[in-house]
């Protein structure tokens, strides 16, 4: 375990999970968020972000979390490890509102300089959302498996 991804809802507990997993293994830990937003919440554009993300993951070993969608590809065809933090919503929910609470007005330690903590309606949207359209295709049943592997012509 050299290169581990760590994605799940927001709430879930990737950026805890990332750190506390960092200070076990001595890996370095890398915080998509803190690497994505700018100061002031303005995003890095894309082509930019695309090169960023593939140099982090030509590194030697690295713990990454966050989900982004739009480099998700080059992260797992990069990592040798994925976990997957697949808790329930109210679980998340409750922990946003907790993070919003508890660093309102200031950005948390994994989060970039210059972005304070917030908490919007489209992000409540996002996670409630999360297990129905934005999880990955989780494998969950011998049906789930058979069915996969006939997509892809193995079976």
């Amino acid at each position: 375990m050299r290169r581990v991804l760590v994605i799940g809802s927001g709430g879930a507990g990737k950026s805890t999970f990332a750190t506390r997993l960092g200070a076990a293994t001595g890996l370095p830990v890398v915080h998509l968020d803190a690497c994505y937003w700018r100061p002031g919440w303005d995003p890095t554009p894309q082509e930019e972000w695309t090169r960023a993300v593939d140099e982090i993951t030509t590194r030697d070993a690295w713990i990454m979390d966050g989900n982004y969608g739009g480099t998700l590809d080059r992260r797992l065809a990069a990592c040798d490890t994925v976990i997957f933090l697949d808790l329930p919503r109210v679980v998340c929910l409750q922990r946003v509102l907790w993070r919003a609470l508890r660093y309102r007005g200031r950005s948390r330690p994994d989060m970039a300089p210059g972005c304070p903590e917030r908490l919007t309606w489209e992000f409540v949207q996002w996670i409630w959302e999360y297990p129905r359209r934005r999880r990955p295709g989780i494998l969950r049943s011998t049906r789930d498996v058979e069915r996969f592997l006939r997509g892809v012509g193995a079976a």
